[in-house]
């Protein structure tokens, strides 16, 4: 079947099987490298996207499901240039060590800040809670989170 996508405001027209997930189409077809294949369940979050404006895991959704809505990958958000506020805080603060959580942690950290740009640290380790971190990099993380909410542009 072919599937008609927006990923990152660029139209796509993707040739695949219906249960292909969405993770597979964003890296193989698209090219796209921040989301990884981290636990192929939906449970660690390294793969996550803002798909049609939810934060969703691309290896736990197949490409029939993905719908209309825009898809939002990390290299959607900014670029080496101009990084997106939360890309430059987690250079600043060294928040990422291994990379595995980096995508996830970016884009579930994008979601919150989209509901609450000024949240608490209890409320920024809610929202992270569900990503998987194997380094241990967590309190870099919330501090990075805490200074992007400081940014006026998100």
């Amino acid at each position: 079947m072919t599937y008609r996508i927006t990923v990152n405001g660029e139209s796509h027209e993707i040739a695949a099987a219906p249960e292909t997930p969405l993770l597979y189409v964003l890296r193989n077809d698209l090219g796209l490298n921040g989301p990884k294949f981290g636990c192929g369940l939906g449970q660690c979050g390294a793969c996550a996207a803002s798909v049609g404006g939810k934060l969703t895991r691309t290896c736990a959704i197949a490409l029939r499901d993905v719908g209309d809505g825009p898809i939002i990958t990390l290299e959607g958000l900014g670029t080496p240039q101009r990084p997106h506020p939360l890309q430059k805080a987690f250079i600043d603060e060294q928040a990422a060590q291994c990379g595995y959580c980096s995508n996830g942690m970016i884009m579930a950290a994008k979601a919150l800040l989209d509901r609450d740009p000024k949240p608490s640290d209890d409320e920024i380790k809610d929202a992270l809670a569900d990503q998987l971190c194997r380094c241990g990099t967590h309190n870099r993380i919330v501090s990075a989170v805490r200074r992007a909410a400081l940014e006026p542009v998100r």
